[in-house]
């Protein structure tokens, strides 16, 4: 793994929610070059649908579209299990209406940014939480593997205990290929 956006190959992904395309479109441009896979959907519901089959390190969320706005995705986002951690930066072309922007917060994001907004600024902020990504995978990997390690050391010392006590060696080598997996 490296910190390229990559983990055991699979690449981050941002989530683009707006219901305007050439938003969407403009979006994909300012990620353009970025460790990350810009994923762009046109609606709240159509995010929600898009969490249930990829895994994201942040999501760009409108705030204002129809039907079901940002506030209600959101909502959605951080009420699941899988999706509850993601982080949320807001997107909006209202003006800076502090009130909009706390219920932006208060439905669980971790940034609210106003249109238009410096598109390097964005850069920098869906590089730190794809950086942020890649090493939480990575430290869920180290704990995976320690975890096999110390199931590996367990059934090797069952196995010499049991060798040791002159015990049955084919009982031995049950344990020891039954941690193997």
């Amino acid at each position: 793994m490296t910190m390229s956006g990559r983990i055991d190959g699979v690449p981050a992904k941002a989530l683009l929610v707006d219901d305007r395309r050439d938003n969407l479109i403009a979006l994909e441009a300012i990620l353009q070059g970025l460790p990350v896979v810009p994923v762009a959907v046109e609606s709240g519901e159509a995010a929600l649908k898009q969490l249930l089959i990829d895994d994201f390190a942040v999501i760009l969320l409108d705030a204002q579209m129809p039907e079901m706005d940002g506030f209600e995705t959101a909502a959605h986002i951080k009420q699941r299990e899988r999706t509850r951690h993601v982080p949320i930066i807001f997107l909006t072309a209202a003006d800076r209406d502090a009130q909009l922007a706390l219920r932006g917060y208060a439905a669980g994001a971790v940034d609210y940014l106003t249109k238009p907004f410096d598109p390097w600024v964005l850069r920098a902020k869906v590089s730190v939480f794809v950086e942020l990504w890649t090493k939480t995978r990575l430290l869920e990997a180290q704990a995976d593997a320690a975890r096999q390690f110390k199931s590996l050391t367990t059934a090797v010392d069952d196995a010499v205990t049991i060798l040791r006590a002159g015990e049955d060696p084919d009982r031995a080598l049950e344990i020891l290929e039954s941690a193997r997996g």
